[in-house]
């Protein structure tokens, strides 16, 4: 009867609740992620040129667009300096971002106040926003850091033009992504050291262990997955890190700061050969999954011997 229609109903809604909740997040993974990922596969494997963009009409034409772009020299010296400027951004953010967090460790309540505000303020700073605070910064004729060396003694950097030079400006764009980086894993392992009994820390300096001894042979083995978490969303962040690059340098001087992003990018807009673009970015990606599978089955083997 109708009594007994209703409880079954509500049992109904009951079940399927729960996937009426998660339903907006899986369409919006989706169409945000799965969509684009998908159709920048589909491109891959087209003769997808401006003409095809406008008319429509891509034929297939396989893995040629692949066989193309491994090819090619250009793209290896692209991976080879990704790959160091991935490096050397990652190794500076967690060196930085773990004294910091230590640091933090040792400040009285008010001062780490302040330098938790100063730390979130940089963190939610728009990149852009960043960037250009970065290219006024080192401008040649009005920016502080010329006038800075220069009143330090370094006669040579009075006017001395950053973005003119490729290490020059490698190094700046080092410097922009480690600042805008070193608030997200300073704050995320301060979090995490929080959370050691501070009996453990003690027991560990009655015992005679220095500062370096003591997060060597306790803080780091008990925080190891912490550190691997951070360490990997570092190593996403910088890999593909477009934005800063392409506002203060566009991939020069020469090439000196081209990385794969950028490098996909301009063979997209300025050959608009968007078939290779999308080759190069699907090399791109499966080049991240590779090094972070690498790195996170070593790091599961670790825990395993423990």
């Amino acid at each position: 009867g109708r009594g007994g229609r209703v409880p079954r109903l509500r049992r109904a809604l009951q079940g399927i609740w729960p996937y009426l909740l998660v339903a907006p997040t899986v369409l919006g993974t989706l169409f945000l992620l799965v969509y684009p990922l998908a159709r920048n596969v589909v491109i891959s494997l087209q003769h997808f040129r401006f003409a095809e963009l406008i008319r429509g009409g891509a034929t297939w034409v396989g893995p040629a667009n692949y066989r193309h772009v491994l090819r090619d020299p250009e793209l290896w010296s692209v991976v080879r300096r990704t790959f160091a400027f991935t490096a050397l951004n990652v190794v500076l953010i967690m060196v930085l971002g773990t004294l910091m967090a230590l640091m933090l460790m040792r400040l009285g309540r008010r001062m780490r106040l302040l330098v938790m505000i100063g730390l979130v303020l940089t963190w939610a700073m728009p990149i852009i926003a960043a960037t250009t605070v970065f290219q006024w910064l080192f401008a040649s004729q009005y920016g502080v850091v010329n006038w800075l060396l220069v009143r330090l003694g370094f006669e040579g950097y009075a006017e001395y033009t950053w973005f003119a030079h490729g290490g020059a400006t490698f190094g700046v764009l080092v410097g922009l992504i480690v600042w805008q980086s070193v608030p997200f894993a300073a704050l995320t392992l301060y979090a995490a050291l929080t959370t050691i009994p501070g009996e453990v820390l003690e027991s560990a300096r009655i015992d005679g262990a220095g500062p370096w001894r003591v997060f060597r042979s306790v803080i780091f083995p008990m925080l190891r997955p912490i550190f691997g978490l951070v360490l990997s969303l570092e190593i996403i962040w910088v890999f593909k890190a477009f934005a800063q690059i392409w506002a203060i340098s566009k991939g020069g001087p020469d090439g000196a700061t081209t990385t794969l992003p950028v490098y996909a990018y301009q063979v997209a807009q300025s050959l608009r050969q968007y078939d290779l673009a999308a080759a190069i970015s699907m090399f791109m990606v499966l080049t991240l999954v590779a090094v972070l599978i690498v790195y996170f089955r070593q790091l599961f083997r670790q825990e395993g011997e423990q």
